[in-house]
Order: C-alpha cells, then structure tokens, then sequence
C-alpha cells in the first residue's frame, strides 16, 4: 500500500465530494484517505492526514482554495494542490499557479482527466524530492548547476542563442530544433532548448514530446518566488541529445509567464549549460523583449519574400534603438536558394545590411522529418541543409562577444518599447 497515492477532497458539495471518492475508488494505485467540506477544513486534515494529492474545489464559503493552497504549501509542503473550479478564465488559473497549485482542472472533467492529473502531479513530486535528497546542501540556481552538470559548475556561462523572426512562416522553430541538436551531437555542447512561443509553442511536436507530461507552466510558482529549485525536474533529456523545457500545454497559461520569470529562467540555465538555444515567439511583448536584450546572440530569420524582408527592415531599425549592436543581431536567410525573383543582393540592398548566414531550401527532408517527430540534422545528416545547419552551429558556440554584456545593459538603460522593467 505504499506506493498508492493519498488523496485529500475538499469540496463544499456532498454530492461533489462523494462522486470523486467514488471515481477514484475504482483506481488501485489511488486511495482517498479524506474529504473536506472547507478550506480551514482542508488544512486540519491535511497537517493530520499528509495526502500526496489534494483535490481543491477553488470556490468555497469560509476561505476558498486559493487562500487555502497558499496556507497548505507552508502547514503540508508535501501535498501537491490540483485546483478544481466550473470557471477556466485565465485570472483563477493564475492566482491558482501563483498560490502553489500544481494542476487546475475545469469542471465537469472526465474520469481520465482527473486521475491523469492526480498521478502527473505525484510523479513530478516524487522526481523533486528524490532530487533533493540525493543533493549536498544549498539552493537556488547552484542547486541546478550540480544536479545538470557537474562539469560546469565552476565553468564559464554558457551562451544564450534567441531564434527570432519578425514574421511567421520562415522556419524559425525547425532551425532552432536542429540547431541545438547539431550543436549537442557535433560540437559537444550541454545543450537546452527551450520553447518560448508559450501561446502555441511547436517544439514538443518536431520532437514529439507532449507538453501535459513537463513544461515550464510547472515552474511558475517558483520562477514568480525567485527560486528554480525544481528546474531539472521538468527539462526533458530527449534521444537526441539535448535538454528541452516545453512551452504551456495550453495558451492562456502564457499569461502567466512574466518577463522576470524568464529571466531568471535564462539565467539559471546558461549556469548549466554550454548553449541555450530559445525559440522565441514571432511577435514583440515585453516577454520576447527580455529574451532578446539577454540573449547573447539573436538569430533573426528572413525569407525571399517582400513580407519578410519589410519586418526584417522594421525589426532591424527598433533593434537600434534598443541598443543592439550589430555583432548581436545575426541574419538567417532560410531558403536561400529558393527561385522566387528576388536575390540575395537585393534583400541586402533593401534592409542596408548582408545576411550573415543561409540554409538552403530542402522540403523533402525537412517535411519528412518534421512528421516524423525526428530532426532532419539526424535522419539526413549528410544533406546541403544539415550542413549549413552545422555551419550555422559552430558560429554561434563560439567565444562570447566582448561588448555582449555591454549591450544588454545599454539595451536595459535605453528601456523597451513596453518599458518593461
């Protein structure tokens, strides 16, 4: 009986309360070892019964389960809170995900649905203290430098690389994918990926992972208080041989996401890793922003067409007012050798500066590959477009750029156009 998960129902509803306990009494690996009818309720029986999993129904009389989950994670630290509630607005979901809540389901969900949760969210603790207990003492950023990589832990900063294009459509999530994988497999580079379109990232699909298992919506308690003590728990060591956070399974939870929380994400990474390679969302936000002003390098991505070459000029002329220095901004021409009447000489002249880099077009294997859920850098290693890829790899693992850290700060004391802070 020890491996059963405890569960702990608190609802105001009887009727409520009586139908959980009945549809988990049909699991053999969940056991209901108490039901609460209130918050104050919840948190006696939760300090006597020390469940795994507490089932919080968000809406109550005395004190409602989100005050109750914020009392929980200091009085019963052990539990993890799944947050229950007939409203799906993204203000209950963030203040849930703020007060500690692991999990939040909307009412009425199915049997599958609510005991796939109660288990992801007991897997995921039992990872966190496993990982704690085996780990000498200290915290925070430290803490997930010995547990990724001991080999780094007095070693330089690794080097943020933010895949970026001012318009969609141009490959940007396929060049980041095969990127950090030819860096990891060719260069030797601890490498991470991380998803940063958090509405509608696409990471988890080219490597055919699912978001709902790990991604970085688990961290948001801790990223909002400052700590990562638990970033390790949720990157996923793919076959590969790169680490991936995933974006949100579901958009709304990018509201969640602040540009302090990314930051201090980044920051702890680069501490434990050679290269951090971010997909970045399309569209400028104050989140996008600070990616970009940490970033030691940003590859921006164009294509032959007008569309593209018209924001690429946009982009290029708030990158100067942002105080990016020309070495930090790197063009990416995807599809370089594409037939589509306009050449390269003449996206140059139009946007007043060269393309640093090209890949070159090659839709048969990047499409094969990209249904498959494997990185074409794999499966067709030898193709012009891995090569390029590989090319475009070893510029960017290389030595940091001397002014690097200087135009970050000028870029923060210049403000963003959202004046982010």
């Amino acid at each position: 009986m020890a491996d059963q998960i405890r569960v702990l129902i608190v609802d105001d509803i009887p009727e409520t309360r009586d139908h959980l306990a009945k549809l988990l009494g049909f699991e053999a690996d969940i056991e209901v070892v108490g039901a609460a009818a209130s918050g104050r309720e919840a948190i006696q029986l939760a300090t006597a019964l020390a469940p795994d999993v507490i089932l919080m129904d968000i809406n109550m009389p005395d004190m409602d389960g989100i005050a109750a989950t914020e009392q929980l994670a200091s009085q019963a630290p052990m539990a993890s809170v799944v947050m229950m509630s007939v409203q799906g607005e993204a203000d209950y979901l963030r203040r849930s995900m703020l007060a500690g809540a692991r999990e939040f389901l909307v009412k009425p969900f199915s049997s599958d649905e609510l005991t796939s949760s109660i288990r992801q969210v007991y897997t995921r603790e039992r990872e966190k203290q496993s990982r704690i207990a085996v780990q000498p003492g200290g915290s925070g950023g430290s803490t997930t430098a010995r547990a990724t990589g001991d080999d780094r832990e007095n070693a330089e900063p690794g080097r943020i690389v933010a895949v970026f294009g001012p318009k969609g459509g141009v490959g940007r999530t396929t060049l980041a994918v095969n990127l950090a994988v030819a860096a990891a497999t060719e260069l030797g580079q601890r490498t991470c990926l991380v998803d940063a379109s958090f509405q509608f990232g696409d990471v988890g699909v080219l490597l055919n992972l699912n978001p709902k298992n790990k991604s970085i919506a688990d961290l948001i308690p801790e990223l909002e208080a400052g700590e990562v003590d638990s970033l390790d728990t949720f990157i996923i060591n793919h076959s590969a041989g790169i680490r991936v956070l995933l974006a949100p399974p579901s958009p709304e939870m990018a509201e969640l996401i602040t540009p302090g929380a990314v930051k201090r994400l980044l920051e702890s990474l680069r501490q434990s890793h050679d290269l951090v390679v971010v997909d970045c969302m399309s569209s400028f936000n104050d989140t996008t922003l600070a990616i970009l002003d940490l970033a030691d390098t940003v590859l921006t991505m164009l294509s032959l067409e007008i569309t593209s070459i018209k924001n690429i000029r946009l982009f290029l002329e708030v990158a100067q007012q942002l105080g990016y220095g020309a070495d930090k901004i790197r063009l990416v021409l995807n599809r370089a050798d594409s037939s589509l009447g306009i050449r390269v000489a003449d996206v140059e002249h139009s946007i007043g500066r060269r393309v640093d880099h090209t890949i070159v077009s090659d839709g048969r294997s990047v499409v094969y590959a990209l249904n498959r859920g494997v990185p074409f850098f794999l499966s067709n290693r030898e193709a012009q477009v891995s090569q390029d890829v590989l090319r475009l790899a070893s510029a960017v693992a290389g030595a940091r750029t001397a002014d690097a850290g200087d135009t970050s700060r000028k870029a923060t004391q210049k403000k963003s156009l959202f004046a982010w802070r």
